[in-house]
């Protein structure tokens, strides 16, 4: 069975609450439970992690390695900034997409450069809680596993 690792990174947590207007009113409980859902029907094992620490999701990169085929993940400000979990992604063979609620070109100007791109297979942005679902429907045509 294919495996798919969903990480959420700083202050998605606050989902639903935290700035509405940009991120939507859907919670993170709402949102993986829609990927959970899309999952299941395409026979895949999906597990999800939110951590507001950088470490935390290096090692979730890291720990990925034979154990999961694919990796979406939302770094939300760490994009930006984050060499160590850029560093993480490059290390390792799982392919991983870069997922934004929000466009993060149309946005301030330091939200407009992610340091993560280089090592992402492709990055979805600016859909809402939709980016999340366009990434894994991506994922499972590459995994062959898409309906």
């Amino acid at each position: 069975m294919k495996r798919i690792l969903v990480l959420h990174g700083p202050n998605l947590n606050l989902l639903g609450t935290r700035e509405p207007e940009i991120y939507g009113k859907m919670t993170l409980a709402d949102i993986n439970g829609r990927l959970e859902t899309r999952a299941k029907r395409a026979g895949v094992l999906i597990e999800f992690l939110q951590s507001n620490h950088e470490g935390v999701l290096v090692d979730a990169i890291q720990e990925a390695q034979g154990k999961y085929d694919f990796i979406l993940l939302n770094a939300a400000a760490y994009t930006h900034y984050s060499i160590a979990l850029r560093d993480a992604i490059g290390s390792i063979d799982v392919p991983v997409i870069e997922v934004h609620l929000s466009n993060i070109h149309k946005r301030e100007g330091f939200r407009h450069h992610s340091v993560i791109a280089p090592v992402v297979m492709g990055q979805v942005a600016g859909l809402g809680a939709e980016s999340y679902l366009a990434a894994l429907e991506a994922a499972l045509l590459k995994l062959g596993v898409a309906e």
